[in-house]
């Protein structure tokens, strides 16, 4: 049976026909489903085979491709308690990867992935899964760019013609429906799209104007948010959304968020602050304002990223 969902499903075949769709759940909630994408069935479910391979690993092995190892690339492991959402630690662990890029490549956040040798068929099946969900990404774009009276190919040929492409693999161990703390606190996105594979075990929340709400797995379908860049291109006009996750199920739980986001190198051009507050006047979760930013958007996501890893901020210092 299909679980109760009270966010949006939209069918992204035709961008031109998704756009009115697309407005309404920007506008309303920043969430709703996506359908018509064109992933195979098949490559999702090798995606979620391995992972699990790759987290029944012993804890020496996972570390073996710590995040440490991965320098200014930023990619690899960590372990549960190690990521922070607000300051405080997230009950999962997880797998940081992106664009394949060589070794010594002169940004930070690009390179080369850490991969485990002991799931040697987890690299395949995430490079091709970065290839298809780039091309997702983009045709949801589209839409997003046609609901705002745009061409459809304002985002493609601009903010994400050679766009910054980072993916998570996220495990989620189960936790009592009474224990403190999150798999990861309610919080928004940095960027402009999220597209959000995840397990049959739920425990997605999204806050919406009338309070927070399950968005639970359905078949064929990603889970779609706009992130904190988008709110502010928009001048606040589509919002991006908290959500939060607590594994609940008694499960492991898995879930594949993909992001796709501007250039690295791409300015951000400066809007109000208004956006800081939500409808009703008050202060967003983070009291911060994704509008009040300007300069590059890797500027903007560095600084981002280095609250959630500290300690590995030094190291895009050096």
């Amino acid at each position: 049976m299909t679980p109760p969902t009270t966010l949006p499903v939209v069918d992204i075949s035709s961008p031109a026909a998704a756009a009115p769709g697309i407005e309404r759940a920007c506008r309303d909630t920043g969430f709703f489903y996506v359908t018509g994408h064109g992933v195979p069935a098949s490559l999702r479910q090798e995606l979620d085979t391995r992972g699990r391979e790759f987290f029944a690993l012993s804890e020496a092995a996972k570390r073996e491709i710590e995040m440490s190892r991965g320098g200014r690339a930023w990619r690899g492991y960590f372990p549960v308690g190690a990521e922070l959402t607000s300051g405080e630690r997230d009950l999962k662990e997880g797998l940081y990867l992106g664009t394949e890029l060589p070794a010594g490549h002169p940004l930070p956040l690009h390179g080369p992935n850490l991969f485990p040798r002991q799931v040697p068929a987890l690299r395949p099946v995430v490079l091709s899964y970065l290839d298809l969900m780039t091309a997702v990404g983009q045709n949801v774009l589209r839409g997003i760019a046609l609901s705002l009276d745009l061409d459809a190919d304002y985002f493609a040929t601009g903010y994400t013609a050679s766009p910054t492409v980072l993916f998570r693999i996220f495990h989620y161990p189960p936790a009592p429906p009474d224990a403190p703390g999150w798999g990861v606190g309610e919080h928004t996105d940095y960027g402009l799209l999220t597209l959000l594979a995840q397990d049959d075990n739920g425990g997605l929340q999204v806050r919406t104007p009338g309070g927070w709400v399950d968005a639970p797995p359905l078949p064929d379908a990603f889970v779609c948010n706009i992130g904190d860049m988008l709110e502010r291109l928009t001048g606040g006009w589509y919002r991006s959304t908290p959500h939060r996750v607590r594994n609940t199920s008694g499960r492991s739980r898995l879930s594949f968020p993909f992001f796709l986001d501007p250039d690295f190198t791409a300015g951000v051009p400066p809007l109000p602050d208004r956006a800081a507050r939500d409808p009703d006047g008050t202060r967003r979760w983070d009291g911060a304002s994704p509008l009040a930013f300007e300069g590059t958007y890797g500027e903007y996501l560095t600084a981002k990223v280095a609250k959630v890893f500290p300690r590995l901020h030094e190291r895009l210092g050096n």
